[in-house]
């Protein structure tokens, strides 16, 4: 027998896109909330939203923001920042199954273990973590000021840098630092953005520029094939989702090749719709972003669903870390 929530569910399924869009926008005056919208959603998500954009983006939105519910389109780290950025607020996520491979990779326990093997070391962890993690954690970061925030840290100092093995072999090579330990993981969908991928894709437009995400596989195979003059060092750009809308907004290039999840593509086409922008692979959807159908994101408006809660304690802590980057220098751009 059908549920009452199965019910609604189905006539949700059901509501043309405009139609469904008012409604979303009603719920959302009626609960008193704003919608925050990760790049990598559904463009129909990205359209209805009150913001856009990265994580550490949105999650300062959310704090400045005086709405008393904040429902955030994305995964499950994300609305946890948002909430230790803003206590005092309701935070939604819509689907509390929409979680992160990369943000999986290394849990607090492991962390301690592994700061218990380098004692004194500087613990340095991208926003891509849990709140445990980061409640762990000395120093965040973004890929934007990943390297800035390495560099405030004392040459003699050692780092632990957690948890993305591309991210963290990027900072390196940029630092220059032999002192850097980087934890081995990886984003499922950005480490399947092959080198293999990136050829195949060059091969087919010669001319077009490059904006590469540095959790992507292809990173080092990118910038080694600029440094060999396979590829113009001035087309090729490792750059944040923040810098690729700011990148994209100035280029002149007729193509654009884009190595990130394939939702980044709705934000960049919508800033500059003179150029074309195409996926290195078009296969790299996050499967946890896509959990958030329009259907989802109306319920959880309708019925409060679902609330995230973090220890105070926990989140104190969290909040230090993320609160010691901005004192080393306001990110303007995020993941």
């Amino acid at each position: 027998m059908s549920t009452a929530r199965d019910t609604a569910t189905i006539s949700d399924d059901a509501l043309g896109d405009e139609e469904w869009a008012r409604e979303v926008r009603r719920w959302a005056t009626r609960r008193d909330a704003i919608i925050l919208a990760h790049n990598y959603q559904r463009p129909e998500i990205q359209d209805v939203a009150d913001a856009v954009g990265d994580s550490l983006a949105l999650s300062r939105r959310a704090a400045a923001s005086d709405a008393a519910v904040i429902v955030f389109a994305g995964v499950a780290f994300m609305a946890e920042t948002a909430k230790i950025l803003a206590p005092d607020r309701t935070v939604l996520l819509p689907e509390p199954r929409a979680g992160c491979s990369l943000a999986d990779s290394i849990t607090a326990d492991q962390l301690r273990a592994w700061k218990a093997r380098h004692p004194g070391a500087v613990v340095v962890a991208y926003v891509n973590t849990s709140v445990e993690v980061k409640a762990e954690s000395d120093l965040c970061c973004t890929s934007a000021n990943a390297v800035e925030i390495v560099n405030s840290v004392p040459a003699s100092r050692e780092i632990l840098f957690l948890p993305d093995q591309f991210l963290g072999a990027h900072v390196q090579r940029l630092t220059g630092r032999d002192n850097i330990h980087v934890w081995m993981g990886e984003c499922h969908v950005h480490a399947e953005i092959t080198p293999q991928d990136l050829r195949e894709r060059v091969a087919q437009l010669p001319a077009a520029e490059l904006f590469i995400h540095p959790e992507c596989g292809c990173t080092t195979t990118a910038l080694w094939m600029a440094g060999r003059g396979d590829l113009p060092p001035g087309r090729t750009r490792v750059l944040s989702t923040g810098g690729m809308l700011e990148a994209a907004r100035t280029t002149t290039a007729s193509h654009v090749l884009v190595a990130t999840e394939t939702g980044m593509l709705h934000q960049l086409r919508r800033a500059n719709s003179a150029t074309r922008f195409e996926p290195v692979n078009p296969a790299a959807q996050c499967p946890y972003m896509q959990m958030i159908t329009p259907a989802v994101l109306l319920r959880s408006l309708r019925e409060g669903t679902h609330e995230v809660n973090v220890d105070p304690e926990v989140a104190r802590r969290a909040r230090r870390s993320v609160e010691a980057m901005i004192a080393v220098g306001a990110p303007s751009r995020g993941e």
